[in-house]
């Protein structure tokens, strides 16, 4: 039977030893049950290893665990640590670091966010970037933020732009204007997205993949030919 990671802060340096082994172990159910251990008796002295290791994790579940740990920290000491990992080479620890902050949520870290960040070369950075932003964006900026996200109109594949897709929706009305430029690009692919993209903001019901079929059809038909196309099928 695998053995319950248990922690009290106050029994001393053999036990936080004993965790900080149990987070770096080759079996990802012990990390798993580590990082739970460590949320549930939140202790600033672990601090440094949960950044450390989420820069590190090769497990979804268990990073999104060091994450809920690190969110039961006092925000005044995580948020500057956490800040320091947005410079970091690794990319992983750049899109853990914006995950985290997407979880706390303190709108003080918007300044924090570049346009390097959301235009990383990273897919999995800059989709992280792109939803903590949306999550952090004031009221007021938004049409900046908009501005910057329709840049990335095109990239990646089907999973990078539902992303984007869904950054974009979750703006609101904001990005009306900008999509329906974007929809005209003569890049095909950048129509197609920004098309796609305006179908779901009017309808959020709609399914990507066929939002993305009904744009690709109104680029190759063009606007009139394929409003024409869809009465006639009516």
């Amino acid at each position: 039977m695998q053995e319950v990671v248990s922690i009290n802060p106050t029994n001393g340096t053999p036990q936080n030893a004993r965790v900080v082994a149990a987070l770096s172990a080759a079996d990802s159910s012990v990390r798993l049950q580590a990082a739970l251990a460590v949320g549930s008796n939140p202790d600033s002295g672990f601090l440094e290893t949960l950044v450390e290791r989420c820069a590190v994790e090769p497990d979804f579940y268990v990073r999104d665990m060091l994450t809920w740990a690190l969110t039961r920290l006092p925000a005044e000491i995580t948020l500057p640590r956490i800040r320091q990992e947005l410079d970091s080479e690794r990319a992983r620890a750049r899109s853990q670091a914006l995950h985290t902050l997407s979880k706390i949520g303190d709108r003080s870290a918007w300044a924090w966010i570049t346009r390097d960040m959301l235009r990383d070369a990273d897919d999995e950075v800059a989709r992280t970037a792109w939803r903590v932003a949306v999550v952090l964006v004031p009221e007021d900026e938004k049409k900046d933020l908009t501005d910057e996200l329709v840049t990335q109109l095109g990239r990646g594949d089907r999973d990078v732009q539902l992303s984007l897709s869904r950054a974009l929706v979750d703006l609101g009305d904001v990005t009306g204007p900008a999509l329906e430029k974007a929809a005209a690009s003569p890049d095909p692919v950048v129509a197609a997205h920004a098309g796609a993209t305006e179908l779901l903001r009017r309808n959020p019901e709609t399914g990507f993949d066929a939002a993305v079929d009904e744009a690709k059809r109104v680029v190759t038909l063009g606007p009139e030919r394929a409003a024409a196309v869809e009465t006639a099928e009516c």
